[in-house]
């Protein structure tokens, strides 16, 4: 059987973290590694984390970027998980992104959306189908694939050995998801998974610079991605690529 890592990058999200450590504990196919990274916080992060269940990872750098890439490191699991400390998995999340990930095509990496609480109604639905409906549509069709959503997706381990050496990891001014999913070998492919369902805080909205800074943030993630591989050179080489495959398959 395949082994899975959840990694929960958190920075003073002692309360979030502990719902979603909850959360964890409900799954139908338990973790065999929670991987908590303690970005810096001076809250109850860590005995949070550790009375949970984590191992707890400490990165000083501050960042989503620095602090997922530290979880990915320690880790020593087959596939990694990924969300936030203010994500609440479906009890059934581990299992299905399992099942999926164990399909005769072995995606590099499985992913969705969100479903948002908190806020009110009008807040929560323009959330997730304008601001996370518009980042699929509009990164799937630049990458040629469906875009990596941070809060919710799996990766092959063997996969991040390969990557975390030529994503932008040491960057906090990134979005790390969007990284990842340009920064992407050829062969190795994103798949959408309908199933894998995942709650996340409709926080992000609470207040219009704080959204402002989440979309100019996506830009110059855009901008620092095309001067990096531009989009024309890395469409022709993923295009002409053989599938990639993890080791031993």
């Amino acid at each position: 059987m395949s082994t899975i890592a959840i990694v929960i990058p958190s920075l003073n999200d002692a309360e979030f973290l502990e719902r979603c450590l909850r959360a964890i504990a409900l799954q139908t196919r338990a973790p065999d590694e929670i991987i908590v990274v303690d970005n810096g916080s001076t809250d109850t992060t860590a005995e949070v984390a550790r009375a949970g269940g984590a191992r707890v990872v400490d990165e000083p750098r501050r960042g989503i970027w620095p602090a997922s890439s530290a979880g990915f490191d320690a880790a020593t699991s087959d596939y990694l998980a990924r969300l936030d400390a203010d994500s609440l998995p479906a009890q059934g999340w581990l299992a299905e992104l399992e099942r999926r990930m164990d399909a005769e095509d072995s995606p590099t990496v499985v992913t969705d959306s969100g479903v948002f609480y908190g806020n009110g109604p009008i807040v929560r639905w323009l959330g997730t189908n304008v601001y996370l409906g518009g980042y699929f549509w509009f990164c799937g069709l630049l990458l040629g694939h469906p875009p990596v959503f941070g809060s919710n997706f799996g990766l092959r381990r063997d996969a991040w050995l390969e990557l975390r050496d030529v994503v932008h990891r040491d960057r906090a001014d990134l979005h790390d998801d969007l990284d990842l999913a340009w920064m992407l070998r050829p062969g190795m492919d994103v798949v959408r998974d309908r199933d894998l369902v995942v709650g996340i805080s409709a926080r992000p909205f609470d207040t219009w610079p704080g959204f402002l800074r989440r979309v100019r943030m996506a830009f110059h993630t855009l901008a620092v991605l095309q001067r990096a591989w531009p989009l024309h050179r890395r469409a022709r080489e993923r295009r002409g690529a053989a599938p990639w495959r993890a080791s031993g398959r």
